[in-house]
């Protein structure tokens, strides 16, 4: 502690090289922070999705829809115990930026299915009542500013034509993944209104006795409908939810090498700047040297211009990113799962710190070896 007057002296010395280098890791760390947000953004539903739940969808693809009657006959399969369908509707509020999931659903089943959404029970029985009542995720009414009762226009485009909703109710996910952005209607009402593919369903959920069960449940629900007009590829929900991040393409290598990148530049910048400010400084470690500073507390004192450097740029940077994040998906509902753990926090500050110590070593050590004669020598 008793240096502590030397150390900020010499950070001070070059005030707008230390504060570049502060701005640097900076930066480092806010990028880091918005990587891992997207990061979870797209791995939030593979994480969250029940291993108890399973997705079955056309064979052919998730665009072509299944007989209402195949539901039925997957009830009677050992092991199935709830199953709901839903349609994907294709729509957008006001303007084509007004995007959001939208969903027509089966009333009778679907919170059996997915009860990890909450509904007060008066809402939700407002909604069940109302031909044309809608369900809204409690963000999309925070962005919008909408109210119980308001009454919604949507704008069709897979099945075209100006739609109305009343707001019945808000609901809320019990965990922090779930997302509060969708915007559920009575399929029923959906069927009656559409002009083509009566009487299907886009696809069905289920939910099984024991997750242990899955593959067996799958195959015997394939098997059901095998060599059928309406063949069915059934898998858990984890697994469905992997295929679909993967269409996107391979975000996590993606994300993998921008960060790796951006760390090994900025530990380059870093050990740079330091052996630069011991180069300057030569003579005067010589001068510590010569009045009884230990080769150790040189190199302790240059360790810590390092650390003092990460630890402020690493803060900021951090800091910066998780109040971003806290004002939730800037992307218009493509992230709508957007936050920064508290843990990644100290994760991302354990890292700056690791990057610090990195840079500052080389310098570090050839401060502590300097020779006293030879240095004073120098001009």
């Amino acid at each position: 502690m008793k240096h502590l007057h030397i150390l900020f002296g010499n950070l001070a010395r070059k005030k707008v090289r230390t504060a570049l280098t502060v701005g640097s890791f900076a930066v480092a760390m806010f990028l880091f922070g918005i990587l891992v947000v997207v990061r979870l953004a797209f791995q939030a539903g593979v994480e969250i999705a029940g291993l108890d739940r399973l997705i079955i969808i056309n064979r052919t693809s998730i665009i072509q829809p299944m007989p209402l009657a195949h539901r039925d006959r997957i009830q009677r399969v050992p092991g199935v115990t709830k199953v709901t369908f839903s349609n994907w509707f294709g729509g957008y509020y006001q303007n084509e930026k007004n995007f959001f999931p939208i969903f027509s659903i089966d009333t009778d089943s679907w919170l059996g299915v997915y009860n990890e959404f909450e509904v007060p029970p008066e809402q939700w029985k407002a909604f069940t009542e109302d031909r044309e009542g809608a369900i809204v995720g409690e963000k999309l009414v925070e962005r919008y500013g909408w109210k119980l009762g308001d009454r919604i226009p949507i704008k069709g485009t897979i099945f075209a034509g100006n739609w109305e909703f009343n707001l019945r109710g808000i609901y809320k996910g019990t965990r922090q993944q779930d997302d509060p952005t969708q915007f559920w209607f009575h399929w029923k009402y959906f069927d009656e209104r559409k002009e083509f593919q009566k009487g299907m369903a886009g696809w069905y959920t289920l939910r099984i006795d024991n997750p242990d069960n899955a593959v067996r449940a799958s195959k015997a629900i394939d098997q059901l409908f095998a060599n059928s007009p309406y063949e069915t590829k059934t898998e858990t929900e984890r697994t469905f939810a992997a295929n679909w991040v993967k269409q996107m393409g391979n975000i996590e290598f993606l994300i993998l090498s921008i960060g790796t990148v951006v760390m090994f530049t900025l530990l380059l910048v870093t050990g740079n700047t330091m052996a630069i400010s011991v180069r300057e400084r030569v003579r005067e470690l010589a001068v510590l040297k010569a009045i009884g500073y230990s080769d150790r507390t040189v190199l302790t004192l240059i360790m810590l211009e390092s650390l003092v450097i990460a630890a402020l740029g690493g803060a900021v940077g951090l800091g910066l990113a998780k109040l971003f994040s806290l004002r939730g998906d800037p992307t218009g509902g493509i992230l709508p799962i957007f936050y920064l753990p508290n843990i990644w926090l100290l994760y991302g500050f354990a890292g700056a710190l690791v990057i610090g110590s990195i840079a500052g070593v080389i310098p570090a050590v050839s401060a502590m070896r300097l020779r006293v004669v030879e240095a004073l020598r120098r001009v």
